[in-house]
């Protein structure tokens, strides 16, 4: 809550200002009854009907302050809700894209996009409400018990007797509250989480015929989830009936007395008529509480949830006191790194070898060896557990973030387009020029296919580019990747839905207008590798093998393994002649 305050303390005073209107309003309000039996009890009697006239213009007055005081605090205490909500979500959205790759595997994409969305918007309510509601609710409880002891002090008494179970009531029930909505919102995280992983896998589900399957898994976590939602809507809605209870029982007491009152003269029924009036506001304005503290309770319970982001310590800063390495020309150099993602198991070890400006490294291995683990150790999404990671001879924990990364053009495994055209995909708001776009797309081989589209480069796509085929996705990303001339060229499987002939194409032309580029290729298939400067075999996270295809099929087991499991076993002389020939092509 603490967090949610510091961001209102922007709007202080027109908050404050909000809040005298609203003031002014509801005690305007508060006087109607009290007008109203004196002119039933002092006026009336007389039959004076210009007395009357203005006592009723009174009355008139005072409405019309409470209806246009409350209109325009609601109207300001909105605004204030609206744009202290809005600068929450630009920073939590802000903070989100500066947290480390570790703190968004400990929150979980899903949890973050809860975050933004519904914790967000119980936020706004709860201050929008604590505005409108926050001052004119105890206004009208404090005001109208204060007035009905003007009005009539035996039946106040009764009144206040059932003061003290109404309070017990709301703070055990709002207590309860926020513990129950802090459950609440953690099952809605879990339903993001499966919503957004069947709906990216949709048609994976659907030609594996794993709907049914699929739509029993949805069925647990809803039923969760409504679960969730049950026990929190019982528990915050038993306030209602309890405090209508109680206060009921207090109406029918004080209508008892009343009455006897009136039967022996010691009250008069103006005075009775505006107790039950102040008895309604009260019952009113108690429903209000219980409101309050409903929406209380679910925003607090997400505001805590948002400042657990919005606190996370910044992550991965530089080092300015990060070790350089000597000048020897070396563009990538890994010295003995190990890393295992914090599960006390490492993905890689003792891993060392150095690449030299200009030069391709091809990174071959089976499923889960750690190739994209170096990728992600290079671009410090993480930072080696042992050991050093050095970009163009400095450590990357010495470099800044985008400092380091403009180095690099990338395309990650499960990469993604943006629901745009196709200019702005490889531009990716760089504001580079036509000639770098489409230099960039003739490079990647995409300009064939890009041009052959009715609207060309202005052609859209649709969300993660589905109107696309595999391969023609694959060449858009690389083409953005060409595109800002990068220092060091990273493609993590990036070639896989490619035809052999298009990928020695692309290969061949990267390596023709991209000289002193350093590029480093991951890749399951090993004529994708075959051609780099070096190879690098990893087996279960550790080097097998480095050096050029021919070395490695001479020294190597492992490297000669996935060849003949790729190609079969041919006669090496075969062999050369095909990564020759390829490498031509």
């Amino acid at each position: 809550m603490r967090k949610v305050f510091a961001y209102l303390a922007r709007y202080k005073w027109r908050m404050a200002l909000g809040l005298f209107i609203k003031a002014v309003g509801t005690v305007a309000e508060l006087f109607l009854p009290m007008i109203m039996a004196y002119m039933i009890d002092e006026v009336a009697p007389q039959k004076d009907i210009v007395m009357l006239a203005v006592w009723g213009a009174v009355m008139l007055v005072c409405a019309v302050i409470a209806l246009f005081g409350n209109i325009t605090a609601n109207r300001m205490a909105s605004k204030v809700a609206r744009d202290t909500t809005e600068r929450i979500r630009r920073d939590l959205f802000v903070k989100t894209l500066a947290l480390s790759a570790r703190q968004s595997d400990r929150f979980t994409v899903p949890s973050l996009v809860s975050r933004l969305s519904s914790d967000t918007y119980n936020v706004h309510n709860m201050i929008g409400m604590m505005q409108r509601l926050g001052i004119r609710a105890p206004i009208l409880v404090v005001g109208g018990v204060a007035l009905t002891f003007v009005v009539e002090p035996v039946l106040a008494l009764v009144l206040l007797a059932v003061v003290p179970f109404l309070a017990v009531v709301v703070i055990i029930v709002s207590m309860r509250g926020i513990v129950l909505y802090t459950d609440l919102q953690r099952a809605v995280d879990g339903m993001v989480r499966k919503l957004r992983d069947d709906y990216t896998g949709i048609r994976v589900i659907k030609a594996l015929s794993r709907t049914d399957y699929e739509s029993r898994s949805f069925a647990a976590i809803n039923d969760k989830l409504v679960r969730c939602e049950t026990k929190a809507g019982v528990t915050m809605g038993v306030t209602n009936p309890i405090l209508n209870l109680l206060l009921n029982l207090g109406m029918t007491a004080v209508i008892l007395v009343g009455a006897y009152r009136v039967s022996s003269g010691d009250a008069l029924v103006g005075s009775i008529i505006a107790f039950t009036s102040y008895f309604t506001i009260i019952l009113n304005a108690v429903i209000m509480v219980s409101r309050i503290f409903v929406n209380f309770s679910k925003g607090s319970a997400s505001a805590g949830r948002i400042a657990e982001v919005l606190d996370s310590p910044e992550d991965l800063l530089p080092l300015p006191d990060a070790q350089k390495a000597a000048d020897s020309g070396e563009m990538i150099r890994f010295d003995h790194v190990s890393f295992g993602y914090g599960l006390g198991v490492p993905i890689v070890k003792d891993i060392t070898f150095s690449v030299k400006k200009g030069e391709s490294l091809g990174i071959i291995g089976a499923t889960g060896s750690g190739k994209s683990t170096l990728v992600s150790l290079m671009l410090r999404f993480y930072d080696a557990e042992e050991g050093q990671v050095f970009i163009d001879g400095k450590d990357v924990r010495g470099y800044d973030d985008t400092a380091l990364r403009e180095k690099f053009g990338v395309v990650l495994q499960n990469d993604f387009l943006m629901a745009a055209s196709v200019r702005e995909n490889i531009d990716f708001e760089r504001s580079l020029d036509d000639n770098a776009i489409r230099s960039a797309a003739t490079f990647a081989r995409a300009d064939s296919f890009i041009e052959a589209l009715e609207e060309g480069y202005e052609s859209g796509l649709t969300a993660r580019g589905a109107n696309f085929s595999g391969g023609q996705k694959q060449r858009l990303l690389i083409a953005r990747a060409l595109a800002g001339r990068p220092d060091i060229l990273l493609l993590d499987d990036s070639s896989s839905a490619l035809d052999y002939k298009t990928d020695a194409e692309l290969r061949s032309a990267i390596l023709k207008h991209f000289p002193d580029t350093t590029i480093v290729m991951i890749a399951q298939r090993i004529s994708s590798v075959r051609f780099a400067d070096k190879i690098l075999v990893l087996d279960n996270g550790e080097i097998v093998g480095f050096g050029p295809d021919k070395e490695l099929m001479q020294t190597c087991e492992v490297y000669r393994r996935i060849y003949r499991s790729q190609h079969g076993d041919g006669e090496v002389s075969n062999e050369r002649r095909e990564a020759g020939n390829e490498s031509e092509g």
